[in-house]
């Protein structure tokens, strides 16, 4: 009985030995690394960040407000923001005073990194005058994405923060961004060329949205009925751009396709001016995204100015 007890404890030791011999030398399987995550504050940055990042393996781009939104004037956070900004390695946001809520998002994650597009960017203060400066101090326009140039230094900004906080994706970043420039580059060529000998020049816009795109290609905004999407126009009000509309030939005036604005209706019947829609790109398909979809919006924004620019008094 004792002989058996000693094989049996000998042969133990030999299997509890050859178990170690075993896991030492099989092949281990590689841990994938962890995921990735940045977000977008609106619809322009996300564009703009799934053109860096497309074909990126391992670096996923949530944006933060429904592709439905449009600009974020008076965007509530919701938790389900909150959530996707607790998993996020980095906040990429337009800056100029669009995201509001920016301060409470630095509160409660004070150290979630943010990259700011519209850094060092010449910047329309509120009326078109140029203002270079602090945001926080000056009453600036935003809508910086609306000049294919401007547009191009957001995504210069953007890729240089990126390639900051996940070096391993720098080289497929910085490629993305020579194409996305080239192509926007293009773009702005197209633009200026179909653009250069419009008859008139003078629009009349529902919201402060289109002076960076005005000063770019040579039109000139002579008239904003709202400042921001639902503001309500008084009587006095209305009157004096009836006149001014009046006084200036009757322009064109353009709404957009994310707001209705009952305003528009009564000045073209006040006025004689016909109306069109401009698109500022604020909105759009939330999957599938082609990633020259601002392209695509952009050359039918000029399809449309060249058409309400050269017709003159045409009725809607």
């Amino acid at each position: 009985m004792k002989l058996n007890k000693k094989i049996v404890a000998i042969a133990l030791a030999v299997l509890i030995i050859a178990a170690g011999i075993f896991l030492a030398v099989r092949p281990r399987t590689p841990q994938k690394p962890k995921e990735k995550t940045v977000v977008t504050s609106f619809y322009p940055i996300w564009l703009i960040t799934l053109n860096l990042t497309s074909g990126v393996d391992g670096l996923t781009v949530r944006n933060l407000a429904a592709p439905t939104v449009g600009c974020l004037h008076d965007y509530q956070l919701q938790t389900s923001d909150m959530k996707s900004l607790s998993d996020a390695d980095a906040l990429l946001v337009n800056g100029a005073g669009m995201e509001s809520f920016l301060p409470e998002i630095t509160r409660a994650f004070p150290n979630l990194p943010v990259l700011t597009a519209s850094e060092g960017i010449e910047l329309l203060q509120e009326g078109d005058a140029v203002q270079i400066g602090d945001p926080e101090e000056e009453e600036v326009n935003s809508h910086i994405w609306l000049d294919p140039v401007r547009a191009i230094r957001m995504a210069e900004n953007l890729a240089a923060g990126l390639t900051g906080i996940f070096p391993e994706y720098g080289d497929a970043i910085s490629a993305n961004l020579e194409s996305y420039r080239s192509r926007l580059l293009k773009l702005d060529e197209k633009l200026r060329d179909g653009l250069k000998d419009l008859p008139r020049r003078e629009i009349v816009t529902f919201h402060e949205a289109f002076p960076y795109f005005a000063a770019a290609y040579g039109l000139k905004v002579v008239a904003v009925v709202n400042k921001e999407p639902g503001e309500v126009v008084s009587p006095a009000q209305m009157g004096d751009l009836i006149r001014e509309i009046t006084r200036l030939g009757n322009p064109p005036l353009f709404v957009e396709p994310q707001y209705t604005d009952l305003s528009a209706e009564t000045l073209a019947r006040e006025t004689g001016s016909a109306v069109y829609s401009l698109d500022p790109v604020v909105t759009g398909p939330a999957e599938n995204v082609p990633l020259d979809y601002y392209e695509t919006v952009m050359l039918k924004n000029m399809d449309v100015l060249i058409e309400a620019l050269s017709a003159g008094e045409t009725a809607r």
